[in-house]
């Protein structure tokens, strides 16, 4: 598991004016994709290969696009069977859609240190709009971790079929977790979210106010 860049992490620890990005090294060993659904008998796991890389148009954090990529088929639930079914047809279909993805569209900050991004998810070729929840640990100390969650339902990516013996259900969890290093140069800036006041609808708003 390899990631490119993570500027969004950057941003939200190491807050600064200036119109600069900065690089970020995430530590694969600390880092995961995992998936979660609720079924008779327990259905988790992670995906062992993956890739993501964040870019920015400007210095606004709202202009970031986010794009993570995964392999299909290195989807690892600790059983064979249920790994083999999830590569199936009638599942990821791995083998004629190799790449699970999320391609952001709009980067909204709800908090001091939280934020949403709107994107296209795309599973077996088929693309719905999904919304990754983020959450960040470690502002200013050069170093931190970011947490996020998405949910959606696996009927509207065309897994219908169930595991045979198994009930399972139609809402799919991720959750995603990011130890990333600031190794050099200045990060993008993100508007601060004071105690007390109102979170504006995006960072556009927020700068608009100032």
């Amino acid at each position: 598991m390899r990631l490119v860049v993570f500027c969004l992490l950057a941003s939200a620890i190491f807050p600064s004016v200036s119109r600069a990005q900065a690089p970020v090294t995430i530590t694969p060993d600390d880092s995961s994709i995992r998936f979660f659904v609720k079924t008779s008998v327990a259905l988790e796991g992670q995906f062992k290969k993956w890739d993501a890389a964040l870019t920015f148009t400007s210095p606004d954090v709202s202009t970031g696009v986010l794009e993570i990529k995964i392999q299909a088929d290195s989807v690892n639930t600790g059983t064979g069977m249920k790994d083999g079914k999830l590569r199936s047809e009638k599942f990821f279909n791995a083998k004629e859609y190799p790449v699970i993805s999320f391609l952001s569209r709009k980067i909204i900050q709800t908090g001091r240190d939280t934020f949403e991004v709107l994107g296209d998810f795309t599973v077996r070729g088929v693309s719905k709009p999904e919304t990754l929840a983020l959450s960040v640990l470690g502002a200013g100390t050069g170093a931190g971790e970011i947490n996020g969650t998405m949910a959606f339902d696996r009927r509207d990516y065309g897994m219908d079929s169930g595991i045979p013996f198994i009930k399972t259900a139609e809402r799919v969890e991720v959750t995603v977790k990011l130890k990333a290093q600031r190794i050099g140069g200045p990060p993008v800036t993100v508007k601060p979210q004071p105690a007390g006041t109102t979170v504006p609808e995006s960072l556009d708003a927020a700068m608009a106010q100032y």
